[in-house]
């Protein structure tokens, strides 16, 4: 193959470092980049959308090329460059294909902390596995498999994108067949990360209206945050039947790489806490009493089949200084031992980032995994205290019956495409940080593997975010909400070819400088709710990103709005 014989060439020029840094050049940004409005962040305008090739075409070539480990992110910088014009002066014969180019690092080094050097280059992702435990074991041959190692994979962070998909209809299956055409078996780590909106049906408003009903990136260049040591990587998708060229894709590489820094500064995982100008809640605490108890008169009639709806608020902050969401997402890591952090930023748009413990499913082969997570407790400033409300918690009719609902809920599902599913355990506690779950978790085997979309549609939404039944639960939240969810409690995380995994959208926030914050949280109304009590919990759900901000708000002339909310 073109693109075998071009990468036998590349490997010829990494021997020698010295010459690696002496051919190395800046391509200057000219056309391919733009600042945007606010002159905040520079983007990378040039890509191609996924969705609209033949999706029942594979692109014609799917590889990766893995050299020689070096020492440090600008090692790797250098030697991806000079890869990069190799490959750009032997083309390969191929008119779709997707290559990746990873350079092995020895350093250990955070992903969001190399995303925070990159200038607010966008797009940009992040997105990081619970806990070691939940990394992604991956092989690296570096060309030799005697040398073969096994890594797992931690965080991965990314900018620009290869190839995006966004589109303002429902995700789809076409969609995702869209994605998984350029996504391979033999290469693991070519992934899509993205999210869906909880509601595609909803009016679109102008804070979401950059992601569409759902948008994924394979990024152009990806910092991958491996136990023991990092990798750098970059990507070239190309497709002639997109108007999107070999050419037009490699120069759209090297305009974004000749911007990507190198010098990466460990991220104090602290925030300098800032005074509210303005702190809003769509619903106030009057209308959203009204709203509860509503809902909890649908619930006790015996004319509807309304079990539970989640209702929620979006609290709108605006800051006398700018909030930056790498930071407070460095921050939320503190507390994230036990949950998912994400970070999705399309050009021109907020920040949407996250701390959510809730997994929607992982699946890898035919292997598939969920979890039910329901009630919603403090944890206790004692042990004893923490082992009192984790009692008071499993001994609750309430708090039973809106479990019980979410995880028999996710059983059907998957029993609907595996051919056995097992709930281990049944019914227990998970401890987070500040609060703690009823929490079970079930797996299953897929009949077939392209049953994942069926359960991606399937399982989202669960009753833990939307309600029971689902439809009648969803359209009593059209009906009430009068702000848009976007992205809020919707599927976010990746497709790869071989595996994938998303969380639940949940403990988020949409974040961008000049702008402030909007912060989500809901809760599920059940028979036995009390509004107050249920508003409790919507402050105690945002108070990971409350702690970051002072109470007292100082007399100011009226800021500008964050945006139009339908």
């Amino acid at each position: 193959m073109a693109t075998a014989a071009a990468a036998g060439r590349c490997l010829s020029h990494f021997m020698d470092l010295e010459s690696v840094k002496s051919s190395s050049t800046a391509i200057s940004c000219n056309s391919s980049c733009r600042l945007s409005h606010h002159r905040k962040y520079q983007v990378c305008r040039l890509s191609m959308n996924g969705c609209q090739g033949d999706p029942t075409v594979p692109v014609s070539t799917t590889e990766t090329l893995t050299f020689p480990m070096v020492p440090s992110p600008s090692s790797a910088v250098d030697t991806l460059n000079v890869a990069i014009s190799a490959l750009k002066s032997n083309p390969p014969v191929h008119s779709s294909g997707i290559i990746r180019l990873q350079v092995p690092i020895q350093e250990q080094i955070e992903a969001l902390d190399w995303l925070h050097a990159q200038r607010n280059l966008l797009p940009r992702c992040f997105f990081s596995g619970r806990s070691l435990t939940d990394g992604s074991d991956l092989l690296l041959t570096n060309g030799n498999a005697r040398t073969a190692t096994v890594h797992t994979l931690l965080s991965v962070a990314g900018v620009g994108s290869a190839v995006f998909f966004r589109c303002l209809h429902q995700f789809s299956y076409s969609d995702w067949k869209s994605i998984k055409r350029f996504l391979s078996t033999e290469c693991p780590l070519i992934r899509a990360y993205g999210a869906i909106r909880f509601d595609a049906s909803a009016n679109i408003s102008s804070e979401w209206e950059n992601f569409g009903a759902f948008y994924f990136i394979i990024p152009q260049v990806e910092f991958d945050e491996l136990k023991g040591s990092s990798m750098l990587a970059a990507t070239i998708a190309w497709d002639d039947d997109l108007a999107w060229s070999w050419g037009k894709a490699i120069d759209a590489l090297q305009a974004t790489m000749s911007q990507v820094s190198s010098f990466v500064v460990k991220l104090r995982k602290e925030v300098t806490r800032t005074v509210i100008l303005s702190n809003d809640h769509i619903p106030s605490k009057m209308y959203w009493n009204l709203a509860v108890k509503r809902a909890l008169e649908i619930i006790n009639s015996s004319s509807s089949p309304l079990i539970k709806v989640v209702l929620a608020r979006s609290s709108r902050v605006v800051t006398a200084s700018d909030i930056d969401p790498i930071t407070w997402l460095a921050c939320l890591q503190v507390e994230g031992k036990n949950a998912y952090q994400f970070f999705l930023q399309p050009p021109d748009a907020p920040a949407f980032i996250g701390n959510t413990p809730e997994q929607l499913f992982h699946r890898k082969c035919r292997m598939i995994s969920s979890e039910a997570l329901a009630g919603t407790r403090a944890r206790g400033g004692s042990m004893a205290l923490d082992l009192q409300i984790e009692h008071d918690l499993l001994s609750s009719p309430k708090d039973h019956l809106e479990f019980t609902i979410v995880r028999e809920s996710i059983r059907k599902k998957l029993e609907a495409v595996c051919n056995r599913v097992v709930i281990q355990p049944k019914k227990a506690i998970r401890k987070l940080q500040r609060v703690q779950h009823l929490y079970a978790q079930l797996a299953g085997k897929l009949l077939s593997e392209d049953d994942e979309f069926h359960i991606l549609s399937s399982l989202h939404p669960t009753p833990a975010v939307c309600g029971f039944p689902t439809e009648e639960a969803r359209v009593l939240i059209g009906e009430t909400e009068v702000f848009d969810r976007g992205m809020y409690a919707g599927p976010i995380g990746w497709f790869g070819g071989g595996e994938s995994e998303f969380a639940v959208g949940i403990r988020s926030a949409l974040v961008k400088k000049g702008l402030g914050a909007l912060i989500y949280a809901g809760t599920g109304i059940v028979e036995g709710s009390n509004p107050s009590l249920e508003w409790d919990e919507l402050e105690l759900k945002i108070s990971q990103f409350a702690k970051f901000l002072e109470l007292e708000e100082p007399l100011r002339p009226k800021v500008e709005n964050f945006g139009t909310v339908n």
